[in-house]
């Protein structure tokens, strides 16, 4: 059975970091592309931050390039999202999603499972 469980959300003032965590469990972890998305409320589900676990290779979203690193433990089978210099627009639920093979996509569309959310506020 495939778990993805994130962890480390809550609220921070605006300037202020969070990490977040997950846990990927059931599926081959070592050649997978994990990716953080975040949701907020009226807003369509956007790409944050990928990597892709085989070559250590990342990606960002242009809105968080330069103050959010992904990395991952491959000994934890686990998915870091650092944040820094959070802003009040990076409120949202962020999610954690694994996408089984063929490299690393922002369509959210690609991939084939997704943790149950872990809240991010960010107070000004």
């Amino acid at each position: 059975q495939v778990k993805l469980v994130e962890s480390g959300g809550g609220s921070v003032q605006a300037g202020g970091s969070l990490r977040l965590s997950c846990a990927a469990s059931g599926f081959t972890y070592s050649s997978a592309c994990m990716g953080w998305f975040r949701q907020a409320p009226g807003k369509e589900r956007e790409g944050v931050a990928l990597i892709n676990t085989a070559y250590g290779s990342t990606a960002y979203a242009d809105s968080v390039k330069g103050r959010f690193r992904i990395s991952q433990d491959n000994a934890k089978n686990t998915v870091d999202l650092q944040m820094n210099s959070l802003k009040p627009e990076d409120t949202a639920m962020y999610y954690c999603a694994a996408k089984k093979s063929g490299g690393c996509v922002w369509d959210k569309s690609g991939y084939n499972y997704w943790g149950q959310g872990t809240q991010v506020t960010v107070s000004s």
